[in-house]
């Protein structure tokens, strides 16, 4: 699943296209994809794994999901969600979640929550996670209305530049960690995305997928851990366990 920078890439790929008509539609989207034809995108905005497309009077969300992918100015073969033919080129859409959002987006989005927003609050963050003590804190960091755009790969690295374990509560994590992990959330997705835009992120993992620890030069264990069941890559030697 695409971590938020990787839909902030899209959101700059696709800048081409705003103030533009859309000339053609199609798609095999469950969508009224007929009511875009004509009318011109106003802006393209970002709220975590979210990609928006805004119109005058309603947003077309698109979530790619698991295995979703985007195609600009070119075509995959199979059959497209959404396809949005310009004067200047095109957006195809594929194996993506495409709903109609009616009337002002900020009804639907708190853009504070979004860790690559301008207006992100980590203060906001810090209350959210004081009203969960009894979460682990893999599932908090990847809890969407706290950390909106963080995901499996920016969990597994912020805990380990906190040293601290994935099963850890977040009740008994001392503040000042706590503070870390929450500001790394967004120094980290910022760092994610110059890494993609450079085609070297793997190179920059420390934890993800890792099997020794570059700290301790110990194995690195693989669980998946919380009830969300994602994976996760950690040390036992230099990330504390907080229970």
């Amino acid at each position: 699943m695409p971590e938020g920078p990787s839909i902030r890439i899209l959101k700059e790929e696709a800048q081409q296209f705003a103030g533009q008509k859309i000339i053609e539609v199609s798609g095999n989207s469950a969508i009224d994809i007929e009511r875009l034809q004509g009318k011109t995108i106003l802006s393209f905005k970002t709220w975590g794994k979210h990609f928006l497309i805004c119109f005058d009077d309603f947003t077309v969300k698109i979530h790619l999901l698991m295995f979703g992918t985007y195609r600009i100015n070119e075509q995959k073969e199979t059959k497209p969600r959404l396809s949005m033919i310009f004067s200047n080129g095109e957006l195809n859409f594929y194996t993506c979640s495409v709903k109609i959002l009616e009337g002002d987006i900020n009804q639907y989005y708190d853009f504070s929550e979004d860790v690559m927003n301008e207006k992100w609050d980590p203060k906001k963050a810090k209350q959210s996670l004081d009203k969960i003590p009894d979460e682990m804190i893999c599932d908090a960091i990847l809890d969407q209305n706290i950390f909106s755009g963080v995901g499996n790969i920016i969990k597994n690295e912020v805990l380990y530049r906190c040293k601290i374990h994935p099963e850890s509560l977040v009740g008994k994590i001392p503040p000042k960690d706590l503070k870390k992990i929450i500001n790394e959330c967004s120094v980290y997705s910022f760092e994610f995305l110059d890494w993609k835009k450079n085609n070297e992120l793997k190179k920059h993992w420390l934890a993800y997928t890792k099997k020794v620890c570059l700290r301790c030069d110990l194995p690195m264990h693989k669980k998946k851990t919380g009830k969300r069941s994602r994976r996760s890559f950690f040390c036992t030697n230099c990330q504390k366990l907080h229970r």
